[in-house]
């Protein structure tokens, strides 16, 4: 008997395809397995191999004491053995999500975490430290939290912005308007140099006649003892 057997080899990922393919009688089992999981996809360890003559199922082929070798099973030219199991590459296929905690992470001596820290890189370096630092002790923030605790509700203030005289007026709100960033603060001037009588995009922030209400920024407002214009200087 010829130590060559040709076979065709199907696997239940694809279905209607036939694989011919040429195998020593003397090759191993797992050998085997592992030739066929290169072919199909398919996990040599959970694969099932079933051997047909005629689309008749004769034996499964297992590894064992007994039947090592693919010589133990009545294989003959023409044969099929069918792979079944689960793909390894298949797309829906439930993987494992490896986690850790961050507790774990800290005590791990491989991490990038540690590697960065022990060599003085990245955020840890001295240059991104000194840029915390100097971030933190920002005289521009103060000066931002300074005016924004001025800014409150029924102070007098003026306004300078580019393109326009300076205006007088009463802070009327401060703080956030939907759809924008950073902080801002309305204002209802003594005349009608305003774009709005308090409300914005459908949204109604404060009280005010038309043209008399604007939003502006922090920086080009000057809380201090404005009086209101009189009727002479209107």
């Amino acid at each position: 008997m010829d130590e060559i057997v040709r076979l065709n080899i199907t696997n239940s990922h694809n279905d209607g395809v036939s694989f011919e393919q040429k195998f020593n009688r003397t090759i191993s089992i797992p050998e085997l397995k592992s030739k066929l999981q290169m072919l199909t996809g398919t996990s040599a360890a959970g694969m099932r191999l079933e051997l047909y003559r005629d689309n008749k199922l004769l034996n499964t082929i297992v590894d064992s004491d007994e039947h090592p070798t693919l010589a133990d099973y009545p294989v003959r030219d023409g044969m099929r053995i069918h792979v079944a199991g689960c793909c390894m590459w298949q797309a829906d296929a439930p993987v494992p999500k490896f986690e850790l905690s961050q507790e774990e992470y800290d005590g791990r001596r491989d991490s990038l975490r540690r590697f960065l820290k022990q060599n003085r890189l990245g955020k840890y370096s001295e240059d991104s430290r000194a840029a915390k630092r100097e971030t933190t002790q920002s005289p521009g923030t103060e000066e931002t939290d300074s005016k924004m605790s001025l800014a409150v509700v029924g102070a007098r203030c003026r306004v300078q912005t580019r393109f326009a005289p300076p205006r007088l007026g009463e802070i009327m709100y401060t703080g956030r308007l939907q759809g924008k960033c950073g902080l801002f603060v309305g204002v209802k001037f003594d005349e009608p140099v305003g774009v709005h009588d308090g409300s914005l995009e459908g949204k109604r922030y404060f009280q005010c006649a038309p043209k008399y209400g604007s939003f502006v920024t922090l920086d080009t407002v000057e809380v201090g003892d404005f009086p209101p214009l009189d009727d002479d200087e209107l």
